[in-house]
């Protein structure tokens, strides 16, 4: 049995799978579509502690073991096919199936618009005959489905979702009784024939240097950007971040992660960062991404590098610091010794001053003792 929040937790890891098992609970990667808030559908809303189901690409007899729905199809092209909605439960389910529209999370992942949200895309060009199901206990159904791309679809890529869902009820934070919509689904992935433009373009590129107050060790340039995918085919990429100095001093480069899967028309934000790069005052910064296909396929035309380029300050405060405690060192010790040659200086005046001075008074008193012993003499007469 269980309890309600792991049944949420199990339905957000299954979500929009890659694959579903056509025995034993979904499963899927974590990026997929989450249960979400609505408004209750027409079912009644229901305890789904002991409800699992599985959603997976199936043909009349059952799951054939396609990860997904692929199609490549023509405008105005129709194609009826097959989806399981597999019951793992002990007793009866009534599901809601509907078709929607697939994009990109603000965290990369693959997500559906929510159940109130209506799809304009290829999630608009499926139809059921009924979209409310009830099927029984440990029990599958395989539904057909009818694809009709309009006349005028665009060429590329068109990604979506078939999702089962079920309405029941729950409590929000404030302990309110809510309806949870709880979603499991299998992807879809339709390529619209024609010219494909697999294009991605850097947007919002900012770069910022934080430097280390160790002034050997060099600082760290971060580069926060959005890849933009604006050509009409899902593509993946790799970024590069290269920084260096004035006449491409000290040049640092560095790859960052492989970007996630980005839906035509969507966009992910990321960042990529460069350590050990010397504050050489003023940096350039030249960020690359690589756009590749998702899967394996060869791309034709084959998608051209996109390149971003931003000049920043790195002003060296340590280096500044040292330099300014050396000059101010170096001055001290300068004027230290101008002060004592100047004190040396005024010793050395003082001492001649006075030794002049002592000359002086004993030259006078040797001229006043002289004058003093002398006998008058008589005054001499010739006749």
């Amino acid at each position: 049995m269980r309890t309600p929040a792991a049944l949420l937790a199990g339905l957000l890891l299954a979500g929009i799978a890659l694959t579903a098992p056509a025995t034993g609970p979904a499963t899927g990667p974590a990026n997929a579509a989450a249960p979400v808030p609505v408004t209750a559908p027409a079912i009644t809303p229901v305890a789904a502690q002991s409800l699992t189901w599985g959603v997976a690409p199936s043909s009349p007899d059952g799951p054939n073991g396609r990860p997904a729905f692929e199609y490549k199809l023509d405008p105005g092209a129709t194609l009826t096919d097959y989806v399981a909605i597999t019951n793992h439960s002990d007793r009866p389910i009534t599901l809601d199936v509907y078709a929607s529209d697939a994009f990109t999370t603000e965290q990369g992942g693959f997500d559906l618009l929510a159940a109130t949200e209506e799809p304009v895309d290829v999630g608009s060009w499926i139809t059921f005959e009924t979209r409310t199901l009830t099927v029984p206990s440990t029990s599958r159904l395989d539904v057909p489905f009818t694809i009709a791309v309009p006349d005028n679809a665009t060429p590329g890529d068109h990604p979506g979702g078939i999702v089962a869902s079920l309405a029941a009820t729950g409590t929000d934070d404030e302990g309110n009784q809510v309806s949870v919509d709880h979603r499991v689904g299998s992807r879809i992935y339709l390529r619209v024939t024609g010219e494909l433009r697999p294009v991605l373009d850097i947007v919002d590129l900012s770069v910022t240097h934080d430097g280390s107050w160790h002034p050997l060790r060099g600082g760290v340039v971060t580069a926060n950007f959005t890849v933009r995918n604006t050509g009409n085919v899902r593509l993946t990429g790799q970024p590069q971040l290269a920084v260096d100095g004035p006449f491409g001093l000290a040049r640092r480069s560095t790859v960052g992660d492989q970007l996630p899967e980005i839906l035509p028309g969507d966009s992910y934000r990321t960042s990529v960062r460069v350590d050990g790069v010397p504050p050489l005052v003023r940096l350039g910064a030249s960020l690359t991404v690589e756009p590749a296909a998702v899967t394996d396929e060869v791309l034709d035309p084959a998608p051209a590098a996109v390149t971003g380029e931003v000049d920043l300050w790195a002003v060296p405060w340590p280096q500044l610091v040292i330099l300014l405690l050396i000059g101010a060192g170096t001055w001290l010790t300068i004027a230290g010794r101008r002060r004592r040659r100047r004190q040396q200086a005024t010793q050395l005046e003082r001492a001649v001053a006075a030794a002049r001075e002592a000359g002086r008074a004993e030259g006078a008193a040797r001229a006043e003792d002289g004058t003093a012993g002398a006998a008058p003499q008589p005054a001499r007469t010739t006749d």
